[in-house]
């Protein structure tokens, strides 16, 4: 076993070591939970017609209110739960300006909030973020090591019908967010809008690419990383890859002070949208449909690893790795 392992790192390093860098985390910052953006992927619908379907944004933005010396907006939250007690030090995800492809000075300060999850139950049919762990506010700026900024990164124009052109955001963690492992946890991003930025910006989250799966996922939690495809009929056109539960939007406040305060309220939770993240129903029948399915959120968690969890992510990485090489060497 031991040789088994020397030699699958062996491999996986000299695949590393031939592949392209892209320059977002640092070089010792490894993935521990992955969900791809949706932009421009192919999906058949039920006459066998393919679309590229570029996904959409969820509002999360959240204006400047003097009266409560904070934020007051709207969020989105998605769930996670990875296999590593290692904490997360670098986070990526992708969203979009609902109402231009053009903003006038763009977001200058996110809110990234980590926070428990409390399950469904007899109360509530869905779950949803419970208490808050860790908030932070990251300001637009150049990263280093615990810098406590992000950047933001244009890597589409997007498509029909919203044409939201997507952007990447990279943000170094002032404060590591310590976590357990296999365990359920919430993450909050949030966009603030500050009194002297444009202020009829409006910030939207995007969706995850559910046709790829997230091979970090821990497999713990129930029902966890799950093609949900196989469970209705007729079956959807390609995998429907979730994780837990659904995103969940809600109200949110934010008082500032000697520390970050935040109150959350109104949970719902969301849906992808039929025509826009994937085919609607088939004629006549409401079954087939995207819109159906519990949505996903676009985001990346980073770690510094130890020894251990190093040969985690790459074992679960070798087949993505060796499909880059493949594509690289061709």
């Amino acid at each position: 076993m031991k040789d088994k392992a020397i030699v699958i790192l062996t491999v996986v390093a000299a695949i590393l070591i031939c592949t392209p860098a892209f320059g977002d985390p640092f070089d010792d910052q490894i993935p521990k939970f992955q969900q791809k953006p949706m932009d421009g992927t192919p999906i058949p619908d039920s006459a066998g017609l393919i679309t590229k379907y570029f996904g959409h944004d969820e509002l999360s933005t959240a204006y400047w209110n003097q009266d409560i010396n904070g934020y007051r907006g709207e969020f989105m939250a998605d769930d996670f739960a990875d296999r590593f007690n290692t904490p997360v030090v670098h986070v990526t995800w992708w969203g979009s300006y609902l109402d231009t492809q053009d903003p006038v000075g763009g977001v200058k300060r996110f809110a990234i909030v980590f926070e428990s999850d409390k399950p469904a139950d007899a109360t509530n049919n869905f779950s949803r973020p419970d208490q808050v762990l860790l908030p932070q506010i990251v300001g637009l700026g150049p990263l280093s090591p615990g810098s406590g900024t992000f950047t933001e990164t244009l890597v589409s124009q997007g498509g029909a019908p919203l044409n939201e052109a997507l952007y990447k955001y990279n943000a170094e963690l002032e404060l590591p967010f310590e976590q357990e492992p296999d365990t359920v946890y919430w993450l909050k991003i949030v966009a603030l809008i500050g009194p002297d930025d444009e202020p009829n910006l409006r910030w939207g989250w995007h969706n995850r690419d559910y046709t790829v799966p997230n091979g970090l996922a821990s497999a713990v939690p129930i029902p966890g990383e799950k093609d949900e495809q196989p469970i209705i009929a007729p079956p959807y056109a390609t995998p429907v890859w979730h994780f837990q539960d659904d995103a969940v939007t809600g109200k949110i406040e934010l008082y500032l002070g000697p520390q970050i305060d935040v109150v959350q309220s109104e949970f719902e939770p969301r849906n992808y949208l039929d025509g826009i993240d994937g085919p609607g129903p088939a004629a006549g029948a409401n079954i087939g449909n995207i819109g159906q399915f519990s949505k996903d959120l676009a985001f990346e968690l980073y770690t510094i690893p130890e020894p251990a969890t190093l040969f985690i992510v790459l074992v679960a990485g070798l087949p993505v790795l060796l499909k880059r090489r493949r594509l690289v060497t061709a």
